[in-house]
């Protein structure tokens, strides 16, 4: 796909907003003791975040139904802004809780409008691969912000890193302003038939299956870091790079999710899924050696986000009359799924199973989401036999 500067700016603001996600685990430390506060008080910061985006996914998208598309997403973003800048400077700790619970809101709402803008902006056959490149700037997040965060946190102090991530959010809502065109407000339809849509069996599905497939990648991916320094005996370097690895893999995850879906995006679901299971048990083997782990690693994450963009489409098919509040409720179901995923991994620890048996665990969840796809597709071939057999006669 060539560059699209509209596309472009969607992407530097899911940079931004994946930087802002993610960048704080590594910062749990530092931030604690700044604020006189646990490491488990610290950690509640990540969690508050994931509950504001499922909170504010559905909310946001409703109650901003009518605003124009450009207006709406810079406003998401100085919603994003502002949330920063208050991290920047809080005191103590329930200022910094309520900064990272405001900064959240943004989120569902941002990935789900720019969804929707993003696949208006191209051809039909290209919506797919449009999306991706917007969720382009959240891979690459995992690849060069995340990482920077913390040094920057290290260096100047977390709330350097929260300032940075402010000013950002600036250069955002330029982008946006310069390049995305003046697009016509929403549709401004029922609160409640919006909502409706959500009953729908397909959509359902469809949320259901985003839930499992991020459970699969946050089992595991929650718990890397003493993955690779226990069971691989891998220092801090190492497991930077392994990071960077990983975000490597999401990139071209993405990129080839986006293109693959726009040819088929159920296919697209059942390679990736079964991927994704076959590595992660993989993963339960090689993750006792650095040069295996780390090849594996790099195709995990490819797998892992190819599911993304055909995911997102999915949603967005199914509910085709109210897409933007079904796709900000799939970005708020891939962090129900984070929340899952995380405690899974932790319960299989805690239950002293060993880590392989969390690599397991979660292809166990990418298992369970290959049958909810292969069961929806035969569900739809079971449907269409009869009307097929009944215009035959």
């Amino acid at each position: 796909m060539k560059i699209n500067p509209a596309l472009l700016a969607l992407s530097i603001g899911a940079f931004g907003i994946g930087i802002t996600e993610f960048a704080p685990m590594g910062m749990l430390p530092d931030i604690a003791t700044g604020l006189g506060v646990s490491i488990p008080a610290a950690g509640l910061l990540v969690s508050a975040y994931a509950l504001g985006v499922m909170a504010g996914a559905p909310l946001m998208t409703l109650a901003t139904g009518r605003m124009k598309r450009r207006t709406l997403l810079i406003a998401l973003m100085g919603i994003f802004t502002l949330g920063n800048l208050l991290s920047a400077i809080a005191s103590d700790y329930a200022m910094l809780m309520a900064a990272r619970v405001i900064t959240s809101l943004n989120h569902g709402a941002f990935f789900g409008v720019g969804s929707v803008v993003a696949a208006s902006l191209v051809a039909p056959e290209r919506r797919a691969s449009a999306v991706a490149a917007m969720f382009m700037g959240l891979t690459l997040a995992n690849v060069v912000g995340v990482p920077l965060a913390p040094w920057i946190g290290e260096s100047f102090g977390w709330r350097a890193a929260f300032g940075a991530i402010a000013v950002w959010g600036l250069f955002t809502m330029a982008a946006l302003r310069v390049a995305l065109p003046d697009m016509p407000r929403g549709e401004g339809t029922d609160m409640l038939a919006e909502l409706g849509v959500l009953r729908r069996r397909e959509v359902l599905v469809a949320l259901a299956l985003t839930a499992v497939g991020s459970a699969a990648m946050f089992t595991v991916f929650t718990y890397i870091a003493p993955i690779l320094r226990e069971a691989t005996g891998a220092g801090t370097l190492f497991v930077t790079a392994m990071l960077v690895v990983y975000g490597l893999g999401l990139t071209v995850g993405n990129w080839l999710g986006g293109l693959f879906a726009d040819k088929s995006i159920e296919r697209t679901l059942i390679v990736a899924l079964a991927a994704l299971a076959v590595l992660l048990v993989l993963f339960a083997a090689t993750m006792f050696s650095a040069a295996a782990a780390a090849l594996t690693i790099f195709a995990w994450g490819v797998a892992t986000f190819a599911i993304v963009p055909p995911l997102q489409m999915r949603v967005m098919e199914a509910a085709s009359d109210a897409p933007n509040l079904a796709s900000a409720v799939n970005i708020g179901a891939f962090n129900l799924g984070n929340a899952i995923g995380a405690a899974l991994g932790g319960a299989v620890i805690g239950l002293g199973l060993g880590f392989p048996a969390v690599s397991l665990a979660g292809a166990a969840m990418a298992v369970a989401g290959l049958a909810i796809v292969l069961a929806s597709r035969q569900r739809r071939t079971s449907a269409a036999c009869p009307a097929v057999a009944y215009s035959e006669r």
